[in-house]
C-alpha cells in the first residue's frame, strides 16, 4: 500500500472548523464544490491560495451579475468553493471560470486537485488519503473500518457540507464495498 498523505487534527476540531468557516448569511442551499489536494498545503501556499480564492470570489460573475461566493482551504487539504444561488444563479460560464482558478492553483503549487480516485479518511486524528483501488486492502489491513470517518466530497450544498461531509464509511456510497470489513 502506498502511504497516504497525513495531516494531524484533533477529532472534535473538525466539526468546529467546518461550522465556523462559512458565514451565516449564506443560504444552506448554496452550491459547493470540493477540490481535494493530493497533499497538504504548506502555510505559505495556503495563504497565497486563499488570497487567490478571495480575489476570484470577490469578482465572480454570472451573466454579468455578481455571484455571492466564498472560497477557502480547509484542513490544509481541501479547497471549498461556495456560490449562494439565492441571489444569482451560477451559469456554465461562471462555473468554467471557477475551474480555471482551481487549475491555476493546481499549476502554481504543483498539486493535483482533480484526482477523484483518492479518498480522504479521518484515521487516528489525521487525514489519510487512500487510492480507491487500495480501499479493500486498507480494510483487510485494519486501517479502515465501517466506523472510519470519510470525507464525502460528492455533496453539493452548504447545508450538507456542514452536516454530512464527514460521515462514517457505512453511511456513504462506499458501504457497498464493506463486505471485507473485519469486526
Amino acid at each position: 500500500m502506498t502511504s497516504g498523505q497525513l495531516q494531524k487534527f484533533e477529532s472534535d476540531s473538525i466539526s468546529k472548523e467546518i461550522d465556523s468557516s462559512f458565514p451565516e448569511n449564506f443560504s444552506p442551499e448554496s452550491k459547493i464544490w470540493i477540490y481535494q489536494s493530493n497533499r497538504s498545503f504548506s502555510e505559505n501556499e495556503k495563504e497565497e491560495a486563499n488570497y487567490l480564492l478571495q480575489a476570484f470570489t470577490k469578482n465572480w460573475l454570472s451573466h454579468g451579475k455578481k455571484v455571492k461566493g466564498l472560497g477557502k482551504i480547509l484542513f490544509n487539504q481541501f479547497i471549498i468553493l461556495v456560490a449562494d444561488e439565492s441571489t444569482s444563479a451560477v451559469s456554465g460560464c461562471s462555473t468554467d471560470s471557477s475551474v480555471r482558478i482551481i487549475k491555476e492553483i493546481e499549476q502554481m503549487f504543483n498539486i493535483q486537485l482533480f484526482d477523484r480516485q483518492k479518498l480522504a479518511f479521518f484515521v487516528n486524528d489525521e487525514i489519510k488519503l487512500i487510492p480507491l483501488n487500495e480501499f479493500e486492502k486498507a480494510i483487510d489491513l485494519g486501517i479502515l473500518t465501517s466506523e472510519t470517518l470519510y470525507f464525502n466530497n460528492t455533496i453539493e450544498s452548504l447545508d450538507r457540507l456542514k452536516r454530512n461531509w464527514l460521515i462514517r464509511i457505512d453511511q456513504s456510497w462506499l458501504s457497498t464495498r464493506l463486505n471485507k470489513i473485519k469486526p
